[in-house]
C-alpha cells in the first residue's frame, strides 16, 4: 500500500550518461519523472552512445564523483538511490562508502557490465569492488542473467539456475536479489521474461505478459528506475518490482523506431 504523504520524494541516480538517451542517467531521469518523483544524478562516466551501441567512455574521477555525492547529499533530503554503470573500482570505492554511512537510504544496485553490442561498461577490476564492497550496501541487486552468471561464474539455464544464482548473490551481501529471467531462450515452464526474487528467506515469482521485441535498449535501467522510484513512494518491495515490471511491458508496447539499431524503451 502506498503512503499517504504525497510530497515530492528525491531519488538518486549514480550512473553514466547515454549520449543517445536511451540508458544511463537520461533513462533513469525520465523513468523518475514519470512516477512523479524528483531525480538527482551522479554522473560516473560518459559515454559516446547510440541505438547501434556504445562506441567509447571515459570515467569521471574519483574526487569529482565524491564531489558530487557530497553535493546532493548536503542539500536533498534522499529517500531511494540506485546505480547503473560505474566503470570502474575507484567510483564503487567512493559510493560504497557513502552509503556504509547512509544505511537508512535503500539501494538499487544495477550491475551493468556490458553493453549490448559488448562493450565494457565495467572491468574486471569493478566487478571484484563490487562484490567485495557494494553488494553489502545493496537493498536490491538487479542482475540480467549474463550479468548473474559473471557474478556467480554459474550457467544459469534453468528455474532452478535463477534461485541457486539468487541464493550465492545473497551470501555476498545482498539484502535482496532480483535475477531476470529475460534471456533465458526457452521457456523454463513459466512464462518467458519470469524473474526470481529471494529476500533471504523465500523465492518469489515475478511474471508479466511477455513483449517479443529487440528494442530493449535501457530495459535494465528503466526496470531499476522504476523499482527505485516504488519504494520511494511507499510501497514495499514486492509491490515495487510487481509495479515496475508491469511499467517496462507498458513502456515495451509503446517503442517506436528513432534510430538504426536497438531502439530504447519508450518513456
Amino acid at each position: 500500500m502506498a503512503a499517504a504523504n504525497k510530497s515530492k520524494k528525491c531519488v538518486l541516480t549514480i550512473a553514466g550518461s547515454d549520449s543517445g538517451a536511451g540508458a544511463g542517467i537520461q533513462s533513469d531521469i525520465k523513468t523518475f519523472k514519470n512516477h512523479g518523483v524528483y531525480g538527482l544524478s551522479v554522473v560516473t562516466a560518459v559515454t559516446a552512445q547510440n541505438t547501434r551501441g556504445v562506441q567509447h567512455s571515459a570515467s569521471i574521477t574519483k574526487k569529482l564523483i565524491n564531489a558530487q555525492m557530497k553535493s546532493v547529499f548536503d542539500d536533498f533530503d534522499i529517500k531511494t538511490a540506485k546505480t547503473g554503470m560505474l566503470a570502474g573500482a575507484g567510483a564503487i570505492e567512493v559510493i560504497a562508502g557513502y552509503f556504509k554511512r547512509k544505511k537508512n537510504i535503500k539501494l538499487v544496485v544495477d550491475p551493468v557490465i556490458y553493453s549490448k553490442n559488448s562493450f565494457v561498461m565495467l572491468n574486471k577490476q569493478g566487478i571484484s569492488a563490487l562484490k567485495k564492497l557494494l553488494l553489502k550496501q545493496t537493498y536490491l541487486l538487479t542482475p540480467n542473467i549474463p550479468e548473474a552468471e559473471i557474478l556467480t561464474g554459474m550457467k544459469i539455464e534453468s528455474l532452478d539456475d535463477l534461485e541457486t544464482a539468487a541464493l550465492m548473490l545473497f551470501e555476498l551481501g545482498a539484502k535482496n536479489v532480483l535475477v531476470k529471467g529475460g534471456h533465458l531462450k526457452h521457456s523454463i515452464g513459466l512464462p518467458l521474461g519470469t524473474d526470481v526474487l529471494f529476500d533471504g528467506r523465500k523465492f518469489y515469482l515475478f511474471n508479466t505478459n511477455y513483449v517479443s521485441t529487440a528494442n530493449t535498449h535501457g530495459i535494465g535501467c528503466t526496470l531499476s528506475a522504476a523499482v527505485t522510484s516504488n519504494l520511494a513512494l511507499g510501497y514495499n518491495l514486492i509491490e515495487s518490482i510487481d509495479k515496475a515490471k508491469s511499467y517496462v511491458v507498458r513502456s515495451l508496447k509503446r517503442t517506436q523506431k528513432i534510430g538504426k539499431g536497438f531502439n530504447p524503451v519508450e518513456q
